[in-house]
């Protein structure tokens, strides 16, 4: 069963049909870059030519980096202001002439990595993490979902801890492999006190070079691991949302 799936992030706008009897995409995914600034107009526009351009006519999953109840943007935290508070699944569906699924970013990529990846089969705390733009998270016990966590925003160090450890903290600072895997650990170490997950699944574009930084974190009560769909994963998360719309 293919069913469409969109992820928006801070940087770049990725979508393609998903095989969700696989966990894979069917087609090559299209990117777009998302609008600087991100405004709902743009936003809106750059989805739908990644929509348009596989002339897709069904229900359509998008994710979006920020919180989601009922249909609603309720933060915006890497993209414009103008989101808070919007019934954006209606934006998105009279712009499309779809009907659409809206499901927070990391939310997504957890619950793909959860039915088909690294987490497939872990019962107790998991927790996936995307690492980008900012630090997007998904919280899951025995397999169940707890929507919304958002711990890129807890406070360390007198800051958002997005600041402090994302992958493009890193980019901008230009920190080498082993000061940002210091960093990462300070991140884990906070979110291990918090919850005890048994797994951390480490995903987004820097999970392809996980070999340059993981095996440099400390040793973790946690397992942690790579997400095994990689940055596709948000994709395949969006298109479970929406193969549920019937």
């Amino acid at each position: 069963m293919n069913v469409f799936g969109v992820d928006i992030g801070g940087s770049g706008i990725k979508g393609a049909p998903a095989d969700l009897d696989r966990g894979q995409l069917a087609q090559e995914r299209l990117k777009v870059l998302t609008p600087h600034p991100a405004e709902p107009k743009t936003v809106v526009e750059a989805v739908r030519k990644v929509v348009t351009h596989f002339d897709w006519k069904g229900p359509v999953g998008l994710t979006f980096p920020g919180v989601i109840v009922d249909g609603h943007t309720l933060t915006a935290a890497n993209v414009d202001k103008g989101w808070v508070g919007l019934d954006a699944r209606a934006l998105f569906s009279d712009a499309l002439g779809l009907p659409v699924a809206l499901i927070n970013d990391a939310d997504a990529a957890g619950l793909a990595e959860m039915a088909y990846g690294a987490g497939k089969d872990r019962k107790g705390v998991v927790l996936m993490h995307t690492l980008g733009t900012g630090i997007g998270s998904a919280l899951f016990s025995d397999g169940v979902l707890v929507p919304n966590t958002e711990l890129g925003h807890l406070e360390l160090n007198g800051k958002d801890a997005e600041k402090h450890a994302s992958a493009a903290a890193r980019e901008e600072h230009d920190w080498s492999w082993q000061h940002w895997a210091e960093r990462l650990d300070d991140y884990f170490a906070l979110v291990e006190q918090l919850f005890s997950p048994q797994l951390i699944i480490v995903g987004g574009g820097v999970s392809r070079k996980a070999d340059k930084f993981l095996p440099l974190l400390k040793p973790r009560r946690a397992e942690i691991v790579p997400a095994q769909l990689q940055n596709d994963a948000g994709i395949v998360g969006a298109a479970m949302a929406a193969a549920k719309l019937g």
